[in-house]
């Protein structure tokens, strides 16, 4: 089902995919680079219904308006804040996740959506190639459980340079966009499918209905 939300920067749009008996609601944002059909963002929608949990895929007005630029944060979270009242509708309670620049308006919001926790798929923990910029404050300032979801090679922030005490799910040899090299002996699309488990059991761990 696909549901159009209006918020204060234009209308955003929520494609659900409802588990049958649902003991938790998943909400993933996209990047700035790319929209829902992201392979993570597939990857967990297709399966994780079957865990008892349903996954709402967000996309945020710029990306609905057809624009190829994302805009400031304080207008995406102001999008994703504004259309969390739709999310809640659903009953059991809410997580809120996304990939990339999605995770970052996760963790920033956490506190004024009252989400449970937040799912983090390949934080951007600092730009490639500047540790110092780093954006640590915004994953340790949500204030709910955080599970980090990273490629061992990605060059936004490596599992390594994490803060210390960060939970985090790594994905062997996987790029910011969780690729992976032939030499790993996997695709993508097995070393997504091989934490759809983990991060079900952290899901309803934390969101329990």
């Amino acid at each position: 089902m696909i549901r159009t939300v209006q918020t204060p920067v234009g209308d955003a749009r929520i494609t659900w995919h409802a588990a049958a008996r649902a003991r938790a609601v998943l909400a993933l944002g996209h990047g700035a680079g790319g929209g829902v059909e992201a392979p993570d963002l597939r990857t967990l929608a297709a399966a994780l219904p079957a865990r008892g949990v349903t996954v709402a895929l967000v996309e945020q007005p710029w990306r609905v308006a057809g624009r190829k630029l994302a805009p400031a944060p304080r207008t995406l979270d102001a999008a994703w804040t504004a259309l969390w009242p739709e999310l809640e509708k659903a009953g059991p309670p809410v997580v809120a996740g996304g990939r990339s620049a999605g995770a970052r308006v996760a963790c920033r919001t956490a506190g004024e959506t009252g989400a449970r926790a937040v799912l983090a798929l390949s934080f951007p923990l600092h730009p490639p190639g500047r540790p110092e910029k780093s954006r640590a404050d915004e994953l340790l300032g949500a204030g709910v459980p955080v599970l980090v979801v990273q490629g061992g090679r990605d060059p936004f922030g490596r599992p390594a340079e994490f803060p210390s005490g960060t939970e985090l799910l790594e994905v062997p040899d996987a790029d910011h966009g969780f690729a992976v090299p032939k030499a790993a002996g996997v695709s993508r699309d097995e070393a997504l499918a091989a934490v759809v488990g983990p991060v079900g059991d952290w899901l309803l761990r934390h969101a329990p209905a």
